[in-house]
Parts: C-alpha cells; sequence; structure tokens
C-alpha cells in the first residue's frame, strides 16, 4: 500500500469513500514516508470531517518534504517509553536503570532483551537513519552515536565529541539535531533568565531511554550495582527522563533547565511553572541524604529569589531540613506534577 499512496496519494480518500460503511477514523502509521497525504489527509478534515490518528518518528523528514504540517488542524501528542506509573506493580527501578522502558523490553527474557536492544539499535537507529537519508556519510553517523549515548545527560561538549567520533563539528552539531527530530533525544537548556542568553548557552542532552543508551555504549547486559557511579548517572538520567514523560502527557507546559555555576556547584533540574516560583531540584542516589548534599543547592538559592527547594532521593520517608524538602523521587514526581495515579497499582 505503501508503493501506491506513495505514487496516487488520492487514494487514500478514494479508498474511504468506497468502504460500504465508511469509517468515523482512519490510521496512519509512519505518516512521515509519504508527506503528501497530508495534503489528502487536509482535505479529508476539512470537506469529508474524517478524523485522523497520524503517527511518525521524523519532524525532520516532514519539514524537508514541504508537507502540509495541518497547523491548526490536528493536535500533537509525543509518546514515550513506560512510566513508572504505567507499569504498577511491575516497576523495578535497578531493572529499569539497565533495561529503559521500551514496551517491547518488559516482555522478554533478559538474555532477548539484550538481544532486542542491540537489534534495535542497529535496525532503527542507525538503518532507519540511513533509509531516511538523513545523513550522507552512515559510517561517521555510526561512530558518533556510541559517544552520543556515553555523553548523554551530560553538557555537550561538540568539539570533543568532534574528536572522540572522529567527525568534524558542524556534522556532530547535526546530528543531534537529527536525534531531536527523530524523537530518539532531548535537550536540557542551561538556565538563563534572558531567553535569547539561554539558547546560546551550552546544553545537555538526553537519550530518551536508558536501555537505548547502555544498549550503544555495550553494556546493557552489564548489571547496574545500587551505590556505583552508573547508578547514580542513570538515577539522575532516569528521574529527569520521567519529567518530560509527565510534562508531555499531562501537558503542564512546565520549562525545564539545569544551572551550573563557575564553581561547579550544579541544581540538576529547574522547573518554571506558568504562576508559579520556580522548582529547584538535586537529584542524589543515595537513600541517606547527608548535610554536605544540601549544600550546593542552599548555596545557589539564595541569589535565586523566591523558589521551592527539593532534594530527590531514594529515602522513603519525606523530611524538610534547612527549607529543602528532601523525599524519594518518585513521590517528589507525584507532588510536582500533581501525578492522579497510585504509584503501585496505576491510574486510580
Amino acid at each position: 500500500m505503501e508503493a501506491d499512496l506513495r505514487q496516487a496519494p488520492s487514494h487514500l480518500l478514494e479508498r474511504w469513500k468506497a468502504c460500504v460503511e465508511r469509517p468515523e477514523w482512519i490510521i496512519i502509521d509512519e505518516v512521515q514516508k509519504v508527506p503528501a497525504l497530508l495534503d489528502v489527509v487536509h482535505y479529508a478534515i476539512e470537506k469529508e470531517q474524517v478524523k485522523f490518528a497520524l503517527t511518525g518518528s521524523s519532524a525532520r523528514k516532514l519539514r524537508r518534504g514541504a508537507s502540509n504540517l495541518l497547523a491548526g488542524r490536528a493536535f500533537v501528542f509525543s509518546m514515550h517509553p513506560l512510566t513508572q506509573y504505567e507499569l504498577g506493580k511491575d516497576f523495578s527501578l535497578e531493572t529499569h536503570l539497565q533495561w529503559g522502558s521500551l514496551p517491547k523490553v518488559m516482555t522478554l527474557s533478559s538474555a532477548d532483551r539484550n538481544r532486542f536492544l542491540r537489534t534495535y539499535t542497529l535496525t532503527y537507529l542507525k538503518e532507519e537513519i540511513q533509509t531516511e537519508q538523513l545523513v550522507r556519510k552512515i559510517d561517521a553517523f555510526h561512530r558518533f552515536l556510541p559517544v552520543a549515548a556515553q555523553c548523554s545527560g551530560e553538557i555537550l561538549n561538540y568539539a570533543k565529541i568532534a574528536r572522540e567520533a572522529n567527525v568534524d563539528v558542524k556534522s556532530v552539531e547535526r546530528y543531534f539535531e537529527i536525534l531531536s527530530d527523530t524523537l530518539i533525544g532531548f535537550r536540557l537548556d542551561a538556565f538563563h533568565r534572558s531567553v535569547r542568553k539561554r539558547q546560546m548557552l551550552k546544553p545537555k542532552f538526553y537519550l530518551f531511554d536508558l536501555g537505548v543508551t547502555r544498549a550503544l555504549r555495550g553494556i546493557a547486559d552489564i548489571s547496574v550495582r545500587v551505590g556505583s557511579s552508573e547508578f547514580g548517572r542513570l538515577f539522575e538520567q532516569w528521574v529527569i527522563l520521567e519529567c518530560f514523560r509527565y510534562n508531555d502527557y499531562l501537558e503542564r507546559n512546565f520549562q525545564f533547565s539545569y544551572l551550573r555555576t563557575k564553581d561547579d556547584v550544579e541544581i540538576d533540574l529547574i522547573v518554571e511553572r506558568p504562576g508559579k516560583i520556580p522548582l529547584l531540584i538535586v537529584i542524589k542516589s543515595t537513600d541517606r541524604v547527608m548535610a554536605p548534599d544540601l549544600q550546593g543547592l542552599k548555596t545557589i538559592s539564595k541569589d535565586f529569589g523566591p523558589c521551592e527547594r527539593f532534594l530527590f532521593c531514594r529515602e522513603p520517608v519525606a523530611r524538610m531540613s534547612d527549607e529543602v524538602m528532601i523525599m524519594s523521587w518518585d513521590e517528589g514526581l507525584k507532588h510536582i506534577f500533581a501525578l492522579p495515579f497510585n504509584p503501585m497499582g496505576g491510574i486510580s
């Protein structure tokens, strides 16, 4: 059918009209493969009152195809890997730090999870990019991906990544744009009160799933030990990934950023909420927060202005220390997003 619609996009509506009982909805998967279909969709919405569910994984392909992006005629939603609250009682922090939370991964044994993630990174992240002709030098892109995975959650240093991947700097910048446009990752901008200056500062970049990140690094089958530096790094990334997912799903319209001072004091996540004071969040994987863990947050917040201060960790019971709310990461997210969920049982 794809080949037919590529040659004659109008056949889509003609097939719908030929149905004895015309369906109310038409579902099209990977619509970016035939951008011209969107002109037909536009017409069908306006003239025939047909409803469409369109999925796709490359905004870049649609834009470059000079396609009709249905401005004002379609709602846009993002789909992410599974969240803790979707998984309910099946959620395990250690498991998800190691394997991520792609739906297919959840159904497989450990050995098959590793095989699936290796295959996913090979066939989707590499061959799909090549098939869509998003990069000219596919070998350079192959070298870039493991380095990008190694840097996931860190401040982007394009020159360093270019050296390690043996790719020129301009290509590295373009590759990160491709990862964003194909929904494989997203930027976390550095905080500045000026939007213009914020855009000029170096962002962090996060791949969309921890299992995919570890597979690209070649370590998906290596267990993540609680208390290790790897555990701490993945824990921070997991919390931030969950924030982006809930923000999309619940349509909160929160703005996220991070802040690092010249003295390397860092706020892992700043949450700006419409009509409310910002939240400053430090993320620690420890199950026992000590006074030094709070120092950076207290130091920065003195000059920040009105704000709420949080430290997300693995302590089971919330407590307040020096005006910093210390609480478990999952309860913290539930509090910030006013999640309408029961943590152990899914949607209430």
